[in-house]
């Protein structure tokens, strides 16, 4: 028998006050920010037309204000994730479950790990675990998933008999390098001479432009939103976001922002746009006009580690999955996520699955991280 859990459910991020939350939320990571999460609501992007109904889970302290918050999503489907689940509920679904709605913890349309456990107090942690799965049980739901958790979190769902779920990332880390030269003098002299190479090649006949959140006009990104668009519906057949939501984000955290933008005579051709978080550069969005070769690496990845340098930021994340990036520095790095199936005989046959991938993704990690283009000792 579980122990009793108290918890409440707000009608939305917005619906919280932005203190109490970010009390919780900290200020490591943009993401989980009242500011970004509540800009994906008022924008539009976050709503239940769109398959994402904000439905935050909270955990009140002795004091009536939230020690817990996780951000929770009842989904329609499985889009905007980037945990694919859909061979799951093509499972249920044949066996005549309802796979749909689901509950889902995460920050939608981003791959980028951290806390989804939102805790003032850290140890409220196994009470809001219980209040998720009750969420879950009570409102006869297939299951509970949360994504990209960062790895400090995991043990905490591992201890409540979570179903763990590894992936890989790739991620730029700084080893206290002033410059970017500095970072090159680590790599093998072929792969050296190769970066620079495209990065020459890349930037030919273009200027690259580095605009801070509170310095982007609305006709810079204009521009941007036709990359993005141009992108989105390449990928996943519509965008996620909305022009609003654009806006709206160099105006409520223009401190947390970086817009990177190529130009060829004083025109836009290609962007990409960055969240700074505490010791973090994350590139989230990138799209372009004119097809330039190695433009993508040098926009994402190279002026990317440029700025986290020039930040003194410890690491670049750019983004879901991509083994071209192990040639850019980029290393693999394990990412997490947790899930809990209420069904004895549907949690048995994805926990027999996920080991059987688990030892997968183990075995490519290995192989990946023999193949980084660092000098060899």
């Amino acid at each position: 028998m579980k122990d009793a859990v108290t918890a409440r459910i707000a009608d939305g991020v917005s619906a919280i006050a932005a203190a109490d939350w970010d009390a919780c939320a900290g200020t490591a990571n943009p993401f989980v920010a009242h500011a970004f999460l509540s800009i994906l609501e008022q924008s539009g992007s976050a709503r239940p037309r769109t398959g994402w109904q904000p439905i935050p889970i909270i955990v009140d302290g002795p004091d009536g204000k939230p020690a817990g918050i996780a951000p929770a999503y009842a989904k329609s489907h499985s889009q905007g994730e980037y945990v694919f689940d859909h061979a799951w509920a093509d499972a249920w679904e044949r066996a005549g479950g309802k796979y749909y709605p689901k509950l889902q913890i995460a920050v939608p349309f981003t791959p980028a790990p951290g806390p989804r456990l939102l805790l003032r107090d850290p140890a409220q942690a196994p009470a809001l675990i219980a209040a998720i799965e009750a969420m879950t049980d009570q409102h006869g739901l297939s299951s509970a998933h949360a994504t990209f958790i960062c790895p400090e979190q995991v043990p905490a769902f591992e201890a409540a008999g979570w179903l763990i779920r590894q992936g890989t990332q790739f991620h730029w880390q700084n080893q206290g390098y002033a410059t970017f030269d500095d970072f090159l003098e680590q790599l093998a002299s072929r792969k050296r001479k190769a970066i620079r190479k495209e990065r020459a090649g890349a930037v030919e006949g273009l200027t690259i432009r580095h605009i801070a959140g509170a310095d982007i006009t609305e006709a810079e990104w204009d521009a941007f939103w036709v990359f993005y668009q141009d992108t989105g519906a390449r990928k996943w057949g519509q965008p996620y976001l909305t022009r609003p939501f654009f806006s709206l984000l160099s105006q409520t955290m223009p401190e947390r922002v970086l817009l990177i933008l190529a130009e060829r005579d004083g025109w836009p051709i290609a962007g990409a746009l960055n969240l700074i978080g505490e010791d973090t550069l994350y590139g989230r969005y990138w799209g372009c006009t004119e097809e330039v070769p190695f433009l993508h690496f040098e926009l994402c990845y190279y002026q990317a580690i440029d700025a986290a340098i020039a930040r003194g930021l410890k690491t670049v994340e750019a983004g879901a999955q991509g083994e071209h990036k192990l040639a850019r520095g980029y290393v693999p790095v394990p990412t997490w996520s947790a899930h809990y199936i209420p069904d004895a005989g549907f949690r048995r046959a994805i926990g027999d699955f996920l080991a059987r991938e688990r030892a997968s993704v183990e075995s490519d990690q290995e192989f990946l991280g023999a193949m980084t283009p660092f000098k060899k000792a």
